[in-house]
């Protein structure tokens, strides 16, 4: 797993459709916008949808790196979610689905319990700070 460090994100509009961005973090370029439904293009995915992927990748990569660290038989990974909000409450759902037939019980009830320790999940869980700053 990568160790801890500052990471830098960029997002500026790109006037493709009314709330179109382009988003360069880590070397790599994503598109976000909102739905049709929206007002948006629809010519990325919305904030929350990279959120619950963030969320789905990180689980999917603390469970193979658990695995691999352990040796286990663990052919492949899989993480269905879904996210919906009540008010001001947000409720997400992880799906974990571990493929290797020579996975035991025990093993597979270990990688569930990693699965839900992935850090992405820790910071959500958390209480992190976001302090909001006008560029100079």
């Amino acid at each position: 797993m990568a160790e801890e460090k500052t990471i830098h994100a960029h997002v500026i509009e790109s006037g493709e459709s009314a709330y179109a961005v382009d988003i360069e973090v880590s070397g790599h370029h994503i598109k976000g916008d909102e739905p049709v439904e929206s007002g948006g293009g629809d010519l990325g995915p919305a904030p929350y949808d990279t959120l619950l992927a963030a969320l789905g990748e990180c689980t999917a990569m603390t469970v193979r790196w658990y695995a691999r660290k352990k040796n286990l038989p663990l052919d492949k990974v899989e993480v269905k979610l879904t996210h919906h909000k009540d008010g001001k409450a947000d409720f997400f759902t992880k799906e974990i689905m571990l493929h290797g037939d020579r996975l035991t019980v025990e093993q597979r009830q270990k990688l569930i319990e990693i699965a839900a320790k992935c850090p992405v999940q820790r910071t959500l869980e958390g209480t992190p700070e976001i302090k909001t700053l006008a560029a100079e």
